[in-house]
């Protein structure tokens, strides 16, 4: 069964709800942004949370209210729900108007909408139970919203990781069809970027590694157990509070920063490198390689590698095909 529902959202709920569909890779065939799908995917995976989050907060104010007045349940009831509605939910405040917008739901989001028009609309209808749920879902922060859109994902590697066992996944950004085969140790979440990686080893090539979670497909649990390595353990756990996004091997580096570059590095926050020490224009590094390059390729002229090598031929090249493109 698939049916079509008219929602009304402000513009600021679309944008970030579009932005997170954007951020967790959402896509139609033609590469632009299915919001569509993305809010079938909140809708089953946060219902029940915010269904027991809801009734939760209605729960602790009625206990409140009775504990406090001489009212009774049923006035104290009556009273938390317009207390609910026309100071937590209300949306009066919010500027703009609000946008129109077509769903398309089938398969469980179906069920999980036929459930709320059948159950949950007491005083209020299912546009605006709906954009309540969405503003409740955003007022969560980023890496524990990628969770619930992720939820299957993070179940499997949570057992996976509880279990000592072998997880298999493919990623959307792997180029070509692959399985990846690790030995996942934890979660953790990158402070910049807002979202959730898996700290693994690769049981082929015997290294650890990193994947954003919300670019694994199909993930499974298989029967296979692994013993996990204590010293690697203590390592991975390090590097889950400095950089999760990367667990490379760190390199030594100096990068000479010019007045604009030293500018830059107080301004650009998103996977800056933690410095080591800092001599004049000299800004001193101990972090992954990848991650440096990464990071320093916005500084264009204003930041020059001193050390390592291997690290100034990369950025080196990287400015010399640009460069060579736009002469063209």
């Amino acid at each position: 069964m698939t049916e079509k529902y008219k929602i009304y959202l402000s513009e600021d709920t679309r944008s970030r709800l579009l932005n997170d569909a954007e951020l967790f890779e959402f896509t139609k065939k033609d590469g632009s942004v299915n919001l569509n799908a993305f809010l079938k995917t909140l809708i089953v995976n946060y219902f029940e949370q915010y269904r027991h989050d809801s009734e939760k907060l209605l729960c602790n104010i009625i206990n409140d209210l009775t504990d406090i007045t001489t009212i009774s349940e049923t006035e104290a009831s009556t009273l938390a729900d317009k207390i609910i509605h026309n100071y937590i939910k209300n949306d009066q405040y919010q500027s703009g108007k609000n946008q129109a917008l077509t769903l398309t739901v089938s398969g469980s989001s179906y069920e999980i909408i036929t459930i709320i028009e059948n159950n949950m609309l007491k005083d209020t209808s299912l546009s605006q139970y709906l954009k309540d749920m969405f503003n409740s879902y955003l007022s969560i922060p980023r890496s524990s919203r990628e969770a619930i859109i992720f939820k299957d994902t993070y179940e499997d590697i949570t057992r996976a990781i509880e279990e000592n066992k072998i997880l298999t996944f493919s990623t959307t950004s792997s180029t070509v069809a692959y399985f990846f085969r690790v030995e996942p140790y934890m979660i953790a979440a990158s402070k910049e970027e807002q979202c959730n990686y898996l700290l693994c080893r690769d049981t082929r090539m015997q290294k650890p590694h990193t994947y954003r979670i919300s670019r694994i497909r199909s993930a499974f649990v298989t029967s296979e157990t692994f013993e996990p390595d204590p010293e690697l353990q203590k390592e991975l756990q390090k590097k889950a509070v400095l950089s999760p996004h990367s667990v490379s091997l760190y390199v030594h580096a100096v990068v000479r920063l010019n007045n604009f570059g030293q500018k830059k590095f107080k301004l650009v926050t998103k996977n800056r490198p933690v410095v080591s020490k800092i001599e004049g224009d000299l800004y001193y590094f101990d972090w992954p390689e990848m991650q440096l390059e990464e990071y320093f390729r916005r500084f264009g002229r204003d930041a020059v590698v001193l050390e390592p090598k291997s690290l100034k031929n990369k950025l080196r090249k990287f400015y010399y095909y640009g460069l060579r493109e736009y002469s063209r």
